[in-house]
């Protein structure tokens, strides 16, 4: 749609300078193999689905917990924390933007992070005016701790990784996040955990010994619960508050009582958790094997996506061939992985669906 030149004279004026995040496609065309937005492959626990059916039979007229006092204990007993270590929010991403809204507005200092990271990052800091400087991921993708150490005279917001990596996969050991966090003792240094329960050890376990430690998770990758948004974050009590505080001046209540009860019932079925994940891991290193001996090369992967790329193909090329095909993956037009595609891991069926559209199109295509 086309606006009149007058309508942008009633924003605010940062809303002009604003770009906003871009996500994945959702297709409004049936039977697409859907391999772009690292979704589970495979639904909730039973457990959430009769959870959220039943709270649905009442009470929907009552605002819900504003401090959503159950699914913070369920958390908190899940990881080995108290309640007043978690932060829960209507998914991950909200509770990123409340924690870079709370610590990382730090009179101009520019806000660290790898340079091939969730794009949603810079997002957040445009939106809040806060500085970014950029970290290159090293040679084989991974993030660089020591390119983290601050210059001398030059002050800085924080940091934030994530871990596993995004779009890469790659995951950081707890000893480089220990690292990174001696490095900025003075400053909140954020995890975002997204993709950690396919692979990766949680920097939860961190907490108690740094107090400037921040982790966030979601439910929507591991737990399955894409559609539920619920996002949570652990750290010590001071960055709970901070977090709190700006909640409480945003939104009182961020979670539904759907959301609330899902988010429990899937913490409390342990068994549907653990096989779910077994099996996205499986398809994982099932699939790296099939794509590298199809000719990618694959960034070693901890997440529940690979991240790959053809010597003898164009990234941007091959996923629009993979569309007609039937097959969405994600392709980003950005420096240094524009000839990359990161692919979800689908069931074994959508793999293999995958699998066939590529050797078809590989015979097809001339070399790049």
């Amino acid at each position: 749609m086309n606006l009149p030149a007058t309508v942008p004279s009633f924003w605010s004026p940062v809303v002009g300078g604003l770009s906003p995040y871009v996500p994945g496609e959702q297709p409004k065309i049936d039977r697409l193999v859907k391999l772009n937005t690292n979704e589970n492959p495979y639904p909730p626990s039973p457990r959430v689905v009769e959870a959220i059916r039943s709270a649905a039979e009442r009470d929907l007229q009552l605002y819900p917990d504003p401090e959503s006092v159950r699914l913070r204990e369920t958390i908190a007993a899940y990881h080995g924390l108290d309640a007043g270590q978690v932060f829960v929010g209507n998914g991950s991403d909200e509770v990123l933007g409340h924690a870079f809204f709370a610590f990382f507005q730090q009179a101009g200092a520019p806000l660290l992070m790898p340079d091939i990271s969730y794009s949603f990052y810079k997002v957040y800091c445009g939106l809040y005016a806060i500085p970014v400087r950029t970290v290159p991921l090293d040679a084989r993708l991974q993030v660089d701790v020591e390119g983290f150490a601050p210059e001398s005279g030059l002050r800085y917001a924080g940091a934030v990784v994530a871990h596993p990596n995004a779009p890469t996969g790659s995951p950081m050991t707890l000893e480089q996040i220990e690292r990174l966090l001696a490095l900025h003792p003075d400053r909140v240094v954020l995890v975002d955990e997204a993709y950690v329960d396919f692979g990766s050890p949680s920097a939860i376990g961190l907490i108690d010994r740094h107090p400037n430690l921040l982790v966030v998770h979601t439910l929507s990758k591991s737990r399955s619960l894409a559609g539920l948004r619920v996002g949570f974050a652990c750290g010590q009590r001071h960055l709970i508050e901070g977090l709190e505080r700006v909640k409480n001046s945003f939104n009182s209540y961020p979670l539904d009582r759907l959301a609330t009860v899902g988010a429990m019932a899937a913490f409390e079925d342990e068994a549907w958790f653990q096989d779910t994940r077994r099996r996205v891991m499986a398809s994982r290193e099932s699939l790296a094997r099939d794509l590298e001996a199809s000719g990618f090369e694959v960034v070693p992967s901890q997440a529940n996506f690979v991240f790959v790329r053809h010597p003898s193909q164009d990234a941007a090329t091959l996923a629009l061939a993979l569309r007609r095909h039937g097959v969405l993956v994600r392709h980003f037009a950005t420096p240094r992985i524009a000839q990359y595609l990161r692919i979800s891991v689908g069931t074994p069926e959508q793999c293999e669906a995958l699998l066939r559209a590529l050797r078809v199109l590989l015979a097809e295509a001339p070399a790049a």
